[in-house]
């Protein structure tokens, strides 16, 4: 048989004084006045709505209609009698924010806040102390005025950083893949008998190339991994998403449309997944459409290579100018489509919670940087690897003459001969090479493959690859030395960030690669003496362009089948107008 539980000694005496309390009636929540008389003006609409009295207390209905509460509004939507109903909420709102110059959602969400702190200083005592650091510190990075200016001034620091710093480390692990990688395959191929035969050239000309260009940035991820996992182990990344929010609103944007924003910087994929934290359809459809303009990282690489191409001193300066851009055209896009197409209420507001801030930890931050970072590398061994292969047997056909598969100058390829055929699109933008075009056809795959087509095209110029012989330990001696010389240079770099050792800034320029070299000859070749400004087009249309098949593909399933149609067309829209723009007007200044 079992024991009844035992209760504590005095429960009892706890307990009673507690459901006497809970038992007595109390009135409800008082607002301020103008709050107060629009809910009075809606309660007495509502009772005059038997439907809408059905639905529950005319006062807790009233306070969820101003407060634009999605379900409930939805309900109304749905049947067409309610229609005044709906139309009186829009009027009383629209007075209130007029009257108090704060939207009514976020006016009704302070002042409940309001009046829970009021309630907490009522009951809780604690002994006086002044303000935390954490409050300092928000009263500058918070500030009205101030937060916008503080946000761009450390998003510019984060993308000088990522730029300029692993600048160094990237020409050296180019080196370390084109030089004793390259030399141990071209020895392995070699010992099965497959020197001189198409597979070395798949290898040497295809896969190391490809695959290889992509992770020589490496060193550029971590970088950006780096400092992203430092801003938000700090805690600023939560007052990043505040003092946005409030541009946003002051655009008639969704406030809460920004975390997928945020999320997209990384992936446009896990962006777009995120779009399901939002209420209504139409706010998930908008947010969708905006996510892929955030620069994601796989744009990165090809911004570093090409500003360090033709912007080399200019490189922080130019990428987080392109990432400004981004966000820029993502709200002056969504301004107009949300007075368009999706004209509805006002948005609701975003309400979080901002954690304090506390000292970065090393691990953390390693841990988040290394998961990031991973994830690429492997992303690199599936998606980029296969492009690479299907790219390099396109460039072995020819596209005439007799067929000598593999042993074909890669301007006489079947590849080279499509994208002949799609570069005059991009002349008005000023590259119109067939390497340029043919980039961008495959970066519709993954950005990142940009680079890998890029680097194919030039090595595969030549009709068979020409590698000097090389020990393996003068292979060892060049990598140990290359990594030496990368991190010295590195360290005099890093007080540029700062400021300081201004007149030394041509130690941070990396010396030119072979990639860079034939990078600055071809690529924008029908430029001329407009080829930065070509370039810096090119940049414009790989940050705006069509995004990537995974991301069509979510976007498909997300948002369907007609907005994933729109946002493919619009974005290679935008982007073409917006390159064109560039180098067209620039071309008429210089």
């Amino acid at each position: 048989m079992l024991n009844a539980p035992a209760v504590a000694k005095g429960t009892e005496d706890i307990l009673a004084p507690l459901r006497t309390e809970r038992a007595r009636p109390r009135p409800p929540m008082r607002f301020s006045a103008p709050v107060e008389a629009a809910i009075a003006d809606l309660v007495s609409f509502i009772k005059d709505q038997p439907r809408l009295v059905a639905r529950g207390p005319a006062r807790w209905l009233a306070i969820k209609l101003i407060e634009h509460d999605a379900a409930l509004l939805s309900q109304l939507k749905a049947e067409p009698s309610l229609a005044p109903c709906l139309e009186h909420v829009v009027s009383i709102t629209a007075r209130l924010a007029a009257s108090t110059g704060e939207d009514a959602d976020l006016l009704i969400a302070s002042e409940r806040y309001a009046w829970i702190n009021r309630l907490v200083h009522a009951t809780v005592h604690v002994a006086p102390t002044g303000p935390s650091l954490t409050e300092r510190i928000d009263r500058l990075v918070t500030h009205r005025l101030l937060g916008l200016p503080i946000f761009l001034l450390i998003m510019f620091m984060l993308f000088r950083f990522t730029g300029e710093i692993p600048r160094a480390y990237v020409a050296w692990l180019d080196a370390v893949i084109s030089g004793p990688i390259t030399h141990v395959a071209t020895a392995a191929l070699a010992l099965l008998g497959l020197n001189g035969a198409w597979p070395e050239r798949l290898v040497l000309l295809g896969v190391l190339p490809g695959v290889g260009a992509v992770l020589a940035f490496v060193p550029v991820l971590l970088a950006l991994y780096l400092g992203l996992g430092l801003l938000e182990d700090s805690g600023y990344m939560a007052r990043a998403a505040f003092v946005i929010d409030r541009l946003m609103h002051a655009l008639g944007l969704h406030g809460k449309s920004f975390i997928p924003m945020i999320v997209g910087f990384g992936c446009s994929v896990p962006g777009l997944y995120a779009t399901r934290t939002l209420e209504s359809r139409h706010e998930r459809v908008l947010t969708g459409l905006l996510v892929p303009f955030m620069s994601c990282s796989a744009r990165l690489p090809v911004y570093v290579l090409i500003t360090a191409v033709f912007f080399p001193r200019q490189a922080g300066l130019v990428i987080f100018g392109l990432y400004l851009t981004g966000i820029l055209l993502a709200m002056l896009i969504g301004l107009a489509l949300n007075h368009t197409l999706f004209r509805r209420l006002p948005p609701a507001a975003l309400i979080m919670e901002l954690p304090a801030y506390h000292a970065p930890t090393w691990r953390n931050m390693w841990t988040q940087t290394w998961e990031r970072t991973s994830g690429f590398i492997r992303k690199a061994g599936g998606t980029i690897l296969t492009c690479s292969v299907i790219v390099w047997l396109l460039m072995a056909v020819p596209a005439r003459g007799a067929f000598r598969f593999s042993f074909v100058p890669v301007q006489d390829s079947l590849f080279a001969a499509v994208a002949r055929r799609a570069a005059p699109i991009f002349a008005p933008l000023g590259f119109d090479s067939w390497q340029s075009s043919g980039a961008l056809m495959t970066g519709i795959v993954a950005k990142e493959v940009i680079i890998s087509t890029i680097a194919q095209a030039y090595a595969g110029s030549a009709v068979s690859p020409s590698l000097p012989a090389a020990s393996l330990l003068d292979d060892l001696r060049v990598t140990l030395l290359g990594f030496a010389q990368a991190t010295l240079q590195t360290a005099r770099t890093l007080p540029l960030l700062v400021g300081l050792d201004v007149r030394g800034a041509d130690s941070a320029v990396t010396p030119d690669t072979s990639l860079m070299a034939s990078i600055r000859g071809g690529l924008v070749e029908g430029a001329g003496g407009s080829a930065p400004l070509a370039a810096l087009a090119f940049l414009v249309f790989v940050l705006l362009y069509t995004p990537c098949v995974s991301a069509l593909t979510v976007a498909r399933h997300e948002l369907g089948l007609k907005w994933m149609a729109v946002s493919a067309v619009g974005q290679f829209a935008v982007a073409w107008f917006a390159g064109a723009f560039i180098f067209q007007a620039g071309s008429l200044l210089i």
